[in-house]
């Protein structure tokens, strides 16, 4: 007698669950990468509906930015540190995915993110792509892709130069490790267009302020920002 797919695919998950990346609770089988529990209690921002956020006002004065915006709140040792931690080091692109669709849910209602044209990642050293194999950000990019119709660029920003983590630095220390770092391959083909710029974490604003510098020296350039989390 021949066992079912499911069957199959049930018994496998009782010898080895799934487990949500938040919280490290067993998945149920109507749950995909984030539990249900812990899709309804991370801590959201509703960054979405408040132009004035902390997230935008990290870039009034410094580079002209239409809207900025973070999905959930970052605390040390929180679930949302859990989250990327599993998506940067663990090799769960999955979570990237997951998390930008529930952002694209978010942003799909708000009339200045859903007319951007490209999505542009934050990019990593071509070192590090290789060490780590995939860009978090990139992985989040897609997912927000696929609820706003925008398109993903990978290529017309690049990063020159290898930097040290940011993680310990004060702004001023930070801001100087991002000079130049990065640059345009391509402004012709990002002439006049709306770019969505993402990362995973933003908290001083350094590298998204350093991407920024150089993509809007492009004439006609619009741009927006979104993160995964906001950190203090």
């Amino acid at each position: 007698m021949k066992l079912s797919r499911s069957y199959i695919a049930d018994f496998v998950g009782l010898l080895f669950p799934q487990l949500c990346p938040a919280c490290g609770e067993a998945l149920m089988a109507n749950e995909h990468v984030i539990c249900t529990s812990c899709q309804y209690s991370l801590p959201l921002t509703n960054f979405h509906l408040q132009p004035d956020n902390i997230v935008a006002r990290q870039f009034w004065g410094k580079v002209n930015v239409q809207a900025a915006y973070a999905l959930y709140y970052f605390t040390k040792g929180g679930k949302v540190q859990n989250l990327v931690h599993h998506l940067k080091y663990k090799g769960m692109q999955q979570i990237g995915h997951a998390v930008g669709n529930i952002a694209g849910v978010q942003l799909v209602k708000n009339e200045i993110f859903y007319s951007a044209d490209v999505i542009i990642p934050v990019p990593l050293h071509k070192k590090r792509l290789k060490q780590r194999g995939y860009n978090q950000s990139t992985c989040f990019a897609d997912g927000l892709a696929h609820k706003l119709n925008a398109v993903v660029d990978v290529t017309s920003l690049i990063r020159t130069r290898a930097t040290e983590t940011q993680t310990k630095k004060g702004r001023f220390t930070r801001f100087e490790n991002m000079q130049e770092v990065f640059m345009i391959t391509d402004p012709e083909k990002l002439k006049n267009k709306h770019i969505l710029l993402v990362d995973d974490i933003v908290t001083t604003g350094s590298t998204l302020e350093a991407c920024a510098v150089e993509l809007l020296k492009i004439d006609g350039v619009r741009l927006s920002i979104a993160t995964i989390a906001y950190a203090e």
